[in-house]
């Protein structure tokens, strides 16, 4: 049996460590890879006219519209639904964002009826659009965090799909 010398221990030492950390940055990569493939629009850029604000989103590989944003201050991952009629918010989102639950609602979903509960949301922002004051669902049986971002919300604002992007307009005129 040969002995190592302190020289070649230590290099094996540096080796085992290098693969790690080569290892740790190539999960941290592909795990934000991944997330911007889901969610490609985790900063939302905003365009300013005269009398607009536009924020234009990029469709996941999916087709779907995900974008970060903000609900009273806090921030939320929303799922945009031109076929929802209220913004519906899980109940353990609901509760760390400190809504308030409502009177309770009947509402029919792909995974049949349930009861929600009313509440509102003083603040909704996504990029530089805000809207005040939207009716929304604090909604039983939706897993996750995202919020879905239904006619509630959108009603109030002009929106266009075309080419894999989604761009909305609030008028700035009151």
């Amino acid at each position: 049996m040969s002995a190592q010398t302190p020289g070649r221990r230590a290099g094996r030492v540096m080796l085992v460590l290098a693969w790690g950390a080569g290892l740790l940055l190539a999960t941290r990569f592909f795990g934000d890879w991944q997330e911007s493939q889901r969610n490609p629009n985790r900063a939302p850029e905003s365009v300013h006219g005269s009398d607009f604000v536009e924020v234009r989103l990029a469709s996941s590989r999916q087709g779907h519209y995900r974008a970060d944003g903000q609900i009273n201050g806090e921030p939320v991952t929303f799922l945009l639904d031109t076929g929802a009629t209220q913004v519906a918010v899980p109940i353990e989102l609901a509760r760390r964002l400190g809504l308030q639950p409502g009177a309770p609602i009947i509402i029919s979903t792909a995974n049949g009826r349930a009861t929600a509960h009313r509440t509102e949301l003083n603040r909704l922002q996504l990029g530089d659009i805000v809207l005040k004051d939207v009716a929304a669902l604090i909604a039983p049986g939706m897993g996750g965090d995202e919020v879905l971002l239904g006619m509630s919300a959108l009603k109030q604002l002009e929106f266009t799909q075309r080419d894999g992007s989604l761009m909305l307009r609030q008028s700035t005129l009151q």
